[in-house]
Parts: structure tokens; C-alpha cells; sequence
């Protein structure tokens, strides 16, 4: 449970009342977002309020109202996902500059230069978005600031999101650590696998094709440079 004085302001307004709880910004956010966030963690008190900054809470009859219950998980998840979030200037800086670090490093895993066919790495990103203008708003997702960076880039930057698929074939001996960090990857769909009668591990991934490098690295690490790797498409 977030501390009062880290806490801001939630706030829905309905049937001519207003509710208010104070929430983590940061949690609340990921929340919105569909993340599984327990509730306990992301409110500083258990109570719905009327006027939080005067403590005021809200009367039983008022919430009946609004919500049709008195549970207090049911009417905060409506207030977190429904309502507004009110952030100081440094909260919102805060989030602001995490979304904009998650933007720059999805874009620098997922997409290629297709003049080169090659990644952009973050520093060439950084770089480009310091020419153009993009409003990182707090409360929009991943997924959408992405869309919005990869607009603005454009003009300036190649960009093409893409994957990559390679076949890596892994000596006996380091076979099976090899399978437990391809599989355990989160980046990587395992997409074919074999065990031939040597004792050798053959597979085929789909990977981002800005991760191409970092999977060299994985696949080499787990055979001790002994690994077989070959890009299909």
C-alpha cells in the first residue's frame, strides 16, 4: 500500500456526485492498462471519499447511488478505471519519461532500418526524437505512444517493424541448456524443435528483428560458440 504523502487523486464524477480515492499514480496507470494489479496496492487507504483532501468519505447511500454496492474493491476498480487521475508536475515528468524510455526500447527490439535491414539502436532513436515533436501522455499505452513515436520518425528515420526466423542447431552436449534458455525467453516463440538420434537439438524461433543480436549472443552463450545458427527469413 502506496504512503499518503506519494498518493494522488482519483476522481469520478457520476449521478451528480463525486468520488474520489488516493492511489498510486504508477500502479493506477498499469491498471488502466490491463495489468493485473491487487487493489490493496494501488490505494493508500481503503476508503472512498467525498473530498479526500479534507478526509471527507462518502455516505453508504451515496455509493448505493453510484454503484449499486458498498464494496470497496468493486467501486474503486469503476473510480481507477473510469475517472480521472490528477498527478503533481513531478509525478507526471515521472511517468512521462518511463513511458517514453518503454516507447524508444519496444521500438529499438521490434523494428529494422529496411535500408539495412538492421536495427536502430536507442541512441540513434533518442537522437531522432529530439527532432521531432511527440506529446507522451501519461495515461496512454505502449502501444499507442508507439504508433504515435513511429508517425512522427518516419520522416526523418526508416522504420520497419519486422521479424526475424532462424534455425540453430546445438551439439549434444549443450543441448539441453540450450532448450532451457531458447525456451525461456521471453522474446522468443519457439516455433519447431527436435532432439535428433546424436543427442543434438535442432529448433526454429521467430524472434523481433531488433532482438537478432541479443539471441546470437543467448544461443552462443548456451553452446560456448558451438551453436549452428542460420536466418530463414
Amino acid at each position: 500500500m502506496i504512503s499518503l504523502d506519494d498518493a494522488v487523486t482519483a476522481r469520478l464524477e457520476t449521478h451528480g456526485l463525486k468520488f474520489e480515492l488516493l492511489v498510486d499514480p504508477e500502479l493506477a496507470d498499469k491498471m488502466r492498462h490491463g495489468e493485473d494489479v491487487l487493489i490493496g496496492d494501488v490505494v493508500a487507504a481503503e476508503n472512498v471519499y467525498e473530498n479526500a483532501s479534507h478526509g471527507d468519505k462518502s455516505p453508504d447511500e451515496d455509493l448505493e447511488k453510484a454503484f449499486k454496492t458498498t464494496e470497496f474493491e468493486v467501486i474503486a476498480k469503476q473510480i481507477i478505471l473510469k475517472g480521472e487521475i490528477h498527478l503533481t508536475t513531478e509525478q507526471r515528468r515521472h511517468l512521462v519519461e518511463e513511458k517514453r524510455r518503454r516507447v524508444i526500447s519496444y521500438i529499438a527490439r521490434n523494428s529494422i532500418n529496411p535500408q539495412t535491414g538492421l536495427p536502430h539502436p536507442m541512441t540513434r532513436i533518442e537522437l531522432a526524437l529530439e527532432q521531432v515533436r511527440v506529446n507522451y501522455d501519461p495515461f496512454k499505452s505502449v502501444d499507442e505512444l508507439v504508433k504515435e513515436t513511429v508517425k512522427a520518425l518516419r520522416p526523418i528515420l526508416p522504420i520497419r517493424f519486422a521479424e526475424r526466423k532462424i534455425a540453430v542447431k546445438f551439439p549434444m552436449d549443450f543441448a539441453a541448456k540450450a532448450y532451457a534458455a531458447i525456451s525461456g525467453a521471453a522474446y522468443v516463440t519457439l516455433d519447431k524443435n527436435e532432439w535428433q538420434n546424436d543427442g543434438s537439438w535442432i529448433c526454429i524461433v521467430t524472434i523481433p528483428a531488433g532482438m537478432q543480436e541479443e539471441f546470437f549472443n543467448l544461443a552462443n552463450a548456451a553452446a560456448k560458440g558451438d551453436a549452428e545458427l542460420k536466418i530463414l527469413e
